[in-house]
């Protein structure tokens, strides 16, 4: 896809939605990823095992995509997904993103910085304890979810 159409395609999903239509736009997950990262497919099937229905678009480079989400360098992932009116940076598990949607809080969206052991998309035998994030217009996080 051309970055043109890729940028439209990004803004258009960032519209407000009437309220009748809240509830049916916010199961589709849109998941911009690099065509060849193994763990990405491996989120899109939680997230898919969970109920969502998931679009994916491969790009060979995502700074684009998550500088116009505004996700700065030390809360990025390996990739950046848009559901509703929400961003949705790194391996961050459905639950949080069903309880997310549910609360609908002021925030820009949810972050899991990096690619921790144990989270979705990324299941170890050895796994560490992380925090999913919310991040607000300023960029600014607080603690949403820990695991």
């Amino acid at each position: 896809m051309k970055k043109l159409q890729i940028v439209l395609m990004f803004l258009g999903m960032t519209s407000v939605f009437h309220v009748g239509a809240i509830q049916a736009a916010e199961q589709k997950v849109t998941v911009y990823k690099t065509p060849t990262c193994g763990c990405c497919k491996k989120w899109v099937s939680h997230l898919e095992e969970n109920g969502f229905e998931v679009e994916t678009i491969d790009l060979r480079d995502l700074r684009m995509i998550k500088n116009m989400s505004g996700v700065k360098p030390e809360h990025a992932s390996c990739h950046t997904a848009k559901v509703g009116d929400y961003i949705v940076e790194g391996h961050v598990p459905a639950d949080d993103i069903k309880r997310l949607l549910k609360e609908r809080p002021a925030v820009k969206g949810l972050v899991l910085p990096g690619m921790p052991a144990g989270s979705p998309g990324m299941e170890s035998s050895h796994k560490v304890s992380y925090d999913v994030l919310t991040i607000d217009k300023e960029g600014k996080t607080a603690v949403f979810a820990r695991h």
